[in-house]
């Protein structure tokens, strides 16, 4: 018998808000724009973080980064009209590195020097990795088609390369680029390999990534060689040259970067100490830096709960204020139907009747309005990565979360209406006109 008058009850307040159909849908509508935003800014929050852990995991979390960094400039006044500056990495440090620490695994120097290939009458702009075989072990970089660099290329000093496809494509279009030659200032190289990024195309810069570019830097080139340490030692110099003001100076860095793979994620930031203090024995200057990809890894995770939380406050806000339009509504609705309400009083309706029938009326609202904010909240993300090219994620947690706020938000802003609504005098309502 109590359900059947529930149910009455739940009837007669869907009949009253279909009476005022244009009201109640303008004020369900901050509702609809309120879960949309919930969810929409949640997703775009969870796909700009989560890009940014992967593209900082493709470093690799037991990987150690050691960076050429260009010291401050010495303040020298000797009259000398021709410097030498030697700044930077050296082969002896990746050999002191290697033999001197234990958790050491695997230990890849690198040569970077900026180009322009060249390939009939097509040319580009690169930068060419000169490295070692076992750089593929410690990079996100992985074979496409033919082979990297071997052990014989690397002992015989081999005029070989592995272009990476964004060359292959700049250099070669249509081409199959295996077995031909490359010419770089004056040298040519036989084509052994294509290798491509395991990053994404297309990638935006979001929090994190540029972390990931620590390995793959190319700048506003069109891509990367690959070619053996000790070719690109013989044939390219280590010197720089510039002239100034009728003075020349010249900066010789041996190795731009040295990357250490540990043996496990617990050795990582005891081995970065141990490196810091050899580096920092063998060096003078503070011509070094070191990423950790692993510390990035955990400050992105961090970056990403505190990102979560601000969109997620941002977005509640709009909620809030939808939530405070309709108790606005419900009120003036009480106002209206004062009379109404004293006559069901009259007739018997108890005040849970009266409550439960506004109550009714305010689930209503924000519940359809809240699965139309979800449906419009889950199509924006899709046409964000669509048009804007950005990565967006919809988790189940953002869409039980929006559709519990706009709940909770009928439940509270609703119950001050339907309690004021059932505690009217029933003789002084009859008497309202």
């Amino acid at each position: 018998m109590h359900w059947i008058n529930v149910k009455k009850t739940v009837k007669l307040g869907i009949k009253s808000l279909w009476m005022h159909r244009l009201r109640s849908t303008l004020t369900m509508l901050g509702v609809v724009f309120g879960v949309c935003s919930v969810i929409a800014m949640l997703a775009i929050g969870e796909g700009a973080s989560q890009e940014a852990q992967e593209a900082i995991a493709r470093l690799g979390s037991t990987n150690l980064i050691v960076e050429t960094v260009k010291p401050p400039q010495e303040q020298t006044d000797t009259g000398d009209t021709q410097t030498v500056r030697k700044y930077g990495l050296t082969y002896a440090d990746a050999e002191s590195i290697r033999n001197t620490i234990p958790e050491v695994e695997v230990v890849v120097p690198i040569r970077e020097i900026d180009q322009e290939a060249r390939y009939l009458n097509r040319k580009a702009a690169i930068k060419i990795m000169g490295t070692i075989p076992w750089y593929t072990e410690i990079s996100p970089v992985q074979l496409t088609r033919g082979r990297f660099l071997s052990s014989t290329d690397l002992h015989h000093q081999l005029a070989v390369c592995v272009i990476d496809d964004q060359v292959a494509r700049k250099l070669f279009t249509f081409d199959d680029p295996l077995g031909l030659d490359v010419r770089i200032r004056g040298s040519y190289y036989r084509v052994v390999g294509i290798a491509s990024k395991t990053a994404p195309a297309g990638m935006s810069d979001t929090f994190g990534t540029q972390a990931a570019k620590t390995i793959e830097s190319t700048g506003g080139v069109a891509g990367n060689i690959y070619i053996p340490l000790t070719t690109a030692k013989s044939r390219f110099s280590e010197f720089a040259y510039q002239i100034s003001g009728g003075s020349r100076s010249a900066e010789k860095v041996e190795l731009q970067k040295i990357i250490v793979k540990v043996n496990s994620n617990e050795q990582v930031l005891s081995t970065q100490k141990i490196i810091v203090a050899l580096l920092n024995r063998l060096h003078k200057k503070q011509d070094y830096n070191i990423v950790v990809p692993l510390e990035l890894l955990r400050q992105a995770a961090r970056t990403r709960r505190i990102f979560s939380i601000v969109l997620g406050s941002i977005a509640a806000i709009s909620l809030l204020v939808g939530g405070i339009g309709i108790m606005n509504i419900m009120l003036a609705t009480v106002s209206e139907r004062t009379r109404e309400i004293g006559i069901r009083r009259a007739l018997g309706a108890k005040k849970r009747d009266i409550i439960i029938q506004f109550l009714s009326e305010t689930l209503l609202l924000t519940l359809v309005g809240g699965m139309l904010g979800i449906i419009l909240g889950s199509l924006i993300p899709f046409l964000v990565t669509y048009f804007g090219h950005m990565p967006t994620v919809i988790t189940g947690s953002s869409l039980v979360l929006a559709f519990g706020i706009s709940a909770a938000v009928g439940i509270t802003f609703g119950l001050y209406p339907a309690h004021r609504a059932a505690n009217m005098d029933p003789i002084e309502s009859l008497r309202h006109e």
